[in-house]
């Protein structure tokens, strides 16, 4: 049985300089979907090099009932990483705007911290994990999770980002990497549980309940339970 659906990849005009998206227009495009019976219950704002704790969603997502979650991407030597779970001491001994992280270092600090590091469109070159995987220059024994199913990547590069989660028997995710907003809510991850916070989120990605999909997959999966 599945809990919720979430998008864990998403971009604002906020924090985002190349998105064209509002979190209100992501909002309102997924109360739309919903009305053509798509299920969607929630996404997580990734800004990219950017994280702001005191910038809040909650009143506004829930006029929508619509869970709205908060991370980053991050960009280091083997791509970019999705960040769950950021916390001050994180935001302390990291420089969000530097473009070339150590993965090892980052995903290091993140663990220490309690949160979840997740490459993000694994499959695509350079900006993904396929490339430097293939080269030996990854830490594995550092990666929880892999974002198998991203909405801006080629089904080749999804199919290499699914090829190397499931090799390395890792847990595998899916988001739209949403930069305007009828893109939102591409992308899914399927959990067991009700995911409401930042903790709770991190929790389930750590224990590995979870999976990749697709909006056509969950809304025909919602169905059927129904």
């Amino acid at each position: 049985m599945i809990a919720c659906y979430l998008d864990l990849h998403a971009h604002s005009t906020d924090a985002s300089d190349d998105a064209g998206g509002t979190v209100e227009g992501y909002l309102k495009w997924i109360a739309a979907r919903r009305r053509r019976g798509y299920r969607i219950d929630g996404f997580v704002l990734t800004e990219h090099r950017h994280y702001d704790p005191a910038v809040r969603y909650d009143e506004l997502a829930g006029r929508y009932d619509v869970t709205v979650l908060h991370g980053a991407e991050l960009e280091t030597d083997v791509g970019h990483v999705l960040v769950y779970g950021i916390t001050p001491g994180l935001v302390r001994g990291i420089d969000f705007a530097d473009v070339a992280l150590s993965h090892r270092e980052l995903l290091t600090a993140v663990r220490d911290e309690g949160g979840v590091a997740v490459p993000a469109h694994a499959g695509r070159p350079r900006i993904g994990l396929w490339d430097h995987a293939q080269a030996g220059r990854v830490g594995f024994e550092l990666v929880g999770a892999i974002e198998a199913l991203n909405g801006g990547s080629s089904d080749e590069e999804n199919g290499r980002a699914r090829e190397l989660a499931e090799a390395r028997q890792l847990a595998s995710v899916g988001g739209s990497d949403a930069h305007f907003v009828s893109a939102i809510g591409r992308c899914l991850t399927a959990f067991e549980r009700p995911v409401t916070t930042v903790a709770g989120l991190v929790a389930e990605l750590v224990a590995g309940r979870c999976r990749a999909l697709t909006a056509e997959e969950a809304r025909a999966e919602a169905g059927a339970a129904d």
